[in-house]
C-alpha cells in the first residue's frame, strides 16, 4: 500500500466547521479511533456520491459495499445530498481519513474540481462511476447514455408507428453528462420519423415525486400527448402515475435504467413499453474493482464500459425478478 500525503488543502474557517459535520459511514473493519489504519488492514476506499434520492444510487452503493467486502477492503461512503460544497468538503474529509483511492459520482462534473485537486495533491487516485468529469480522473466507470437514449427512443418510434405524435421528455439533471446524452440518443433515434414532435419537459434531477409534480401540468397542457420518456425509470413511473389518475392508458411511457417495478410493468404489456439495462450493482461492483486495480498501479481503460441492452415486451419477463433493478447477467 502506498504512503500518501495527508493534508488540507484551501480549507477556509467556514469549511473546517462543514467538514466536522460530514457524514461518512464506514463498511466492518474500519479504523480506529485516530482515524488511522491497523497495518493489517486492507486498502480503504473512499466513496463520494452524489445523492441518496434515486433507487438507482441506493442500490449503486450497496453494489460497492459488497464488491469492497469481497475483496477485502474497506469502504468509507459520504452522501454529498446534492450539494457539490458538500460533496467537495466530503472528498476532503476522506482524504484526511487515509482511504488509498478515491470513488466519485459527482454532483456536479466541473463543480467537484476542488476536491478532485485535493486528491490529486495528496496522492489519491480517482475513478468516477456514472457521471464523468472532464479532467482529475483516472478512469471512468459508466455506461453508453447516449446508446440507451437509442434503444429506447427507437422502441418508441416503434410503437408509434408512421403517424407518430407527440413525446413529452422528463429530463434528469440540467448540466449532466448522462442527461445530456439520454436525450441525444434519444433525439437521434426519434429523427428517423419527422412526424413525432418532442416537447421538452422540466429538470427533475431523478426524482419521482418531481416527476409527478411536472406531468400534472404537462398532462393538462399536452392532451394530445401519444408518448413520454423520461431520463429514468422513476421519473417515468410518476408520469404514468399521473396518465393513469387522468384515465390516459393510451399514453405510451419509456423510461432508463431497468427499475424492477418498471420491468413488470413491461412484462404486464401495459402502456410501459421500453427501458435500458442500467445494473447498478455490476456497476457498483466494477467501479470498486476499477480503483483498487488503479491503487495497485496496474493499469486501467480510461473509459470502463458496463453495457447495456433493451427491455422490451419480448424480453422483460426474462429480467423480472425480487431485485431492485434488471440484473446485467440475465442478459
Amino acid at each position: 500500500m502506498r504512503t500518501k500525503r495527508i493534508f488540507g488543502i484551501f480549507i477556509t474557517a467556514s469549511t473546517l466547521v462543514s467538514l466536522t459535520a460530514c457524514s461518512v459511514s464506514t463498511t466492518p473493519g474500519g479504523s480506529d479511533s485516530s482515524g488511522k489504519k491497523a497495518a493489517s488492514d486492507g486498502l480503504s476506499i473512499g466513496f463520494s456520491q452524489a445523492t441518496q434520492q434515486s433507487p438507482f444510487y441506493v442500490q449503486l452503493r450497496t453494489g460497492a459495499e459488497q464488491a469492497a467486502e469481497k475483496a477485502g477492503a474497506k469502504l468509507s461512503f459520504a452522501d454529498a445530498g446534492d450539494d457539490v460544497t458538500k460533496q467537495n468538503n466530503d472528498i476532503q474529509d476522506l482524504i484526511t481519513r487515509g482511504v488509498d483511492v478515491l470513488l466519485v459520482n459527482p454532483v456536479d462534473p466541473k463543480g467537484v474540481k476542488a476536491g478532485l485537486a485535493a486528491a490529486k495533491a495528496a496522492g489519491v487516485p480517482v475513478v468516477t462511476v456514472d457521471r464523468p468529469v472532464p479532467s482529475g480522473a483516472v478512469a471512468h466507470v459508466g455506461r453508453d447514455n447516449k446508446e440507451m437514449g437509442r434503444l429506447v427512443g427507437a422502441e418508441v418510434v416503434k410503437a408509434l408507428g408512421a403517424k407518430g405524435g407527440k413525446v413529452i421528455e422528463i429530463k434528469g439533471d440540467a448540466g449532466g453528462a448522462v442527461a445530456r446524452d439520454r436525450s441525444a440518443g434519444f433525439h437521434e433515434a426519434v429523427a428517423a420519423n419527422s412526424k413525432i414532435k418532442i416537447v421538452s419537459g422540466p429538470y427533475c434531477d431523478y426524482i419521482r415525486a418531481k416527476a409527478v409534480t411536472a406531468m400534472q401540468d404537462l398532462v393538462q397542457t399536452n392532451p394530445d400527448v401519444k408518448a413520454v420518456y423520461a431520463h429514468n425509470d422513476d421519473m417515468a413511473l410518476g408520469a404514468l402515475q399521473v396518465l393513469k389518475e387522468n384515465n390516459r392508458t393510451d399514453v405510451k411511457v419509456a423510461g432508463v435504467d431497468g427499475l424492477m417495478e418498471a420491468v413488470k410493468s413491461i412484462a404486464a404489456d401495459g402502456p410501459y413499453i421500453a427501458t435500458a439495462l442500467n445494473d447498478p450493482i455490476s456497476l457498483g461492483a466494477t467501479a470498486v474493482r476499477t480503483a483498487l486495480d488503479a491503487e495497485k498501479g496496474k493499469k486501467v481503460s480510461a473509459e470502463v464500459d458496463a453495457g447495456t441492452g433493451l427491455i422490451d415486451t419480448g424480453n422483460a419477463a426474462t429480467y423480472s425478478g425480487s431485485t431492485t433493478f434488471a440484473l446485467a447477467d440475465k442478459k
